[in-house]
């Protein structure tokens, strides 16, 4: 078989999500929920236009994930005391724990992928991926 890039970069991304979504079904995450825990981790108290912006979701679709999570008790939704038109979306303690475990597998997941990398390897190919992320996400 001819692996060509976007091939390789397509089925390596489905493999990771595959392996991770696998390792973690007793958390009963959907698809696009734990990117979002992961982005509040960093931006807690975001607003919902930029967790679609940060995590490459669609504001619909986050609408969508964002439903499921507060019904789950993973965020909460609070009005902007500034401006009543913001809402801003935080982690519950719920949402913490569970993030918590999101990290847990990433980190196993990572020591999966690199292993029999070097250091000096890990570090170009994460320089690559940012250099390719860049470049993409460059306007044209």
């Amino acid at each position: 078989m001819n692996f060509t890039f976007h091939y390789l970069l397509m089925a390596n991304h489905l493999m990771l999500q595959k392996h991770f979504f696998n390792n973690i079904k007793e958390l009963k995450l959907t698809l696009g929920q734990p990117k979002v825990l992961d982005y509040l981790q960093q931006n807690n108290g975001a607003m919902q236009k930029d967790i679609a912006q940060g995590c490459h979701i669609e504001p619909a679709s986050l609408s969508t994930i964002l439903n499921g999570m507060e019904k789950n008790g993973l965020i909460t939704r609070n009005m902007d005391k500034q401006n009543r038109r913001n809402i801003n979306i935080f982690m519950t303690e719920k949402g913490k724990e569970i993030c918590k475990c999101i990290e847990q597998e990433f980190i196993a997941i990572e020591k999966k992928i690199f292993h029999n990398f070097s250091e000096k390897e890990v570090k170009q190919l994460t320089e690559y991926m940012i250099k390719i992320y860049n470049n993409l996400e460059e306007k044209q």
